[in-house]
């Protein structure tokens, strides 16, 4: 049985057009926070709607056809018949997509992400996955409107990244890529190989809410700043300006070194913003930790220890080993096409929260 939800649709609704309100005014962007948050839920619930609005149409064809499939016109109730499953097929994802809307948002939705990718074991070639991955996320911001800033990038030794981290930011990014933290195992014959054997390589992915200032307190007295020349490859301004800077944060023993830009300060910032987000990660790991069966029960803790994934290049396959879920379009995958797999990845999650929220739903 379908679940109504025509009340809250309706309390929806209202909001939304309060939202409309909001963001219209002159003032809205006086606080730049209390902006984005806004228009953060103001695109939430738009395509809440819109999906709603979808489900609507798709159900009402779906009765159409099931009348004509029993009416008196053969030809019709032939095309009707045909188009029976496909309309079926969409019900059953638009309803899917509603539920999602209706769940109380899960912590960090909102906001963007950093993205570390490290090679794992495997030599040079694991370096040149890393780069592979770092290809695939770009290309799959592209693809999907948000903005990827390059943080700070440690080139391997024949191509790809020893280290590589960036920043995404857009419409609920953390919620999209909450489930790529983990290990990444590839399995590949190597460019380097000239005996034609497969080799297996890993890369480490971490996908970290970014950090306000408000979530994580940096004191000065609780940091070592040091400033020296940049190194490495990237032309004549990193090689001959002062300008990387490295964080030590004294109680915790993280470092954090940023100089891909020219600019001392940016690098600084970057630096902070990079520590902020895994100062964060860590206070959420030990947030987790006190509901330790809870996370069992999901898909995957996120921690960088955890293999949950296999990209075999010679069969074109993708393995998620969390779910279960094989693909065979690891080339499209590659070009940054995740929106399957992340939706596999959503729809797993979902049936375990729909278990854990059946109660909220029916109340709200």
């Amino acid at each position: 049985m379908p679940v109504d939800f025509t009340h809250l649709l309706t309390q929806r609704r209202e909001h939304f057009r309060e939202l409309e309100c909001k963001i219209s005014a002159p003032d809205l962007f006086q606080d730049a926070k209390q902006a984005r948050l806004l228009l953060q839920e103001h695109a939430r619930l738009k395509e809440l709607l819109q999906t709603a609005s979808e489900l609507e149409k798709a159900r009402h064809d779906l009765q159409e056809s099931e009348q004509l499939v029993k009416g008196s016109d053969l030809e019709l109730a032939e095309m009707a018949a045909a188009e029976l499953v496909e309309l079926g097929q969409k019900v059953t994802t638009l309803e899917q997509a509603l539920h999602i809307g209706f769940l109380p948002p899960q912590k960090d939705d909102d906001r963007d992400a950093i993205v570390e990718i490290r090679a794992g074991t495997g030599g040079s070639e694991a370096g040149l996955f890393a780069g592979d991955l770092y290809r695939m996320y770009t290309r799959y911001a592209e693809n999907n409107g948000l903005k990827c800033e390059l943080i700070e990038g440690s080139a391997g030794e024949i191509g790809g990244f020893k280290e590589v981290i960036f920043q995404l930011s857009g419409v609920q990014v953390f919620r999209k890529l909450r489930y790529e933290s983990g290990v990444h195992r590839v399995q590949r014959v190597p460019a380097t190989e000239t005996q034609g054997r497969i080799h297996t390589s890993t890369a480490t992915v971490a996908v970290l809410p970014e950090a306000d200032e408000v979530d994580i307190v940096l004191r000065p007295q609780d940091l070592r700043i040091e400033v020296c020349r940049s190194g490495g490859p990237g032309g004549q301004g990193v090689n001959t300006t002062d300008s990387a800077v490295q964080i030590l944060h004294l109680p915790t023993g993280k470092i954090v070194r940023c100089q891909d830009g020219r600019s001392q300060q940016k690098n600084k910032e970057k630096a902070l913003q990079i520590l902020r987000a895994r100062l964060l990660e860590e206070k959420r790991a030990e947030e987790d930790a006190k509901y330790s069966e809870h996370r069992r029960q999901q898909i995957g803790t996120g921690g960088r220890e955890e293999k949950i994934r296999t990209y075999n290049f010679p069969q074109n396959r993708l393995t998620d080993h969390r779910i279960g879920l094989t693909l065979y379009n690891l080339d499209r995958i590659m070009e940054g096409d995740l929106d399957g797999l992340i939706g596999a990845l959503e729809a797993a999650d979902l049936e375990r929260r729909l278990e854990q929220s059946a109660s909220t739903l029916s109340t709200s």
